[in-house]
């Protein structure tokens, strides 16, 4: 399992992740929703950061500034709609 979803497990409220899946003893049954939905809303959050702090280089000339406007442009509205999908705030 890659490290960054072992952190996110970890900071869902999973308080052990092994080879063989995800644990938390400590937790009624009805609980592991919660837990599910923190796990999966960091996930999502994760995925925004990556959009919002994406880098674009811009040339010097007019229409690479202008792609560099539209490509930041279309990154927000993706964003925008991600949020709004999985009712991330």
């Amino acid at each position: 399992m890659n490290d960054k979803i072992k952190e996110l497990t970890l900071k869902a409220g999973f308080c052990e992740v092994s080879g063989c899946g995800i644990t938390s003893p400590y937790i009624e049954d009805s609980d592991i929703s919660d837990l599910l939905e923190d796990f999966a809303q960091l996930i999502i959050k994760e995925c925004i950061d990556k959009i919002e702090t994406h880098h674009i280089p811009v040339g010097n000339s007019a229409a690479g500034e202008m792609a560099c406007e539209w490509t930041y442009s279309a990154l927000k509205e993706i964003r925008g709609d991600i949020k709004e999908h999985f009712g991330v705030k």
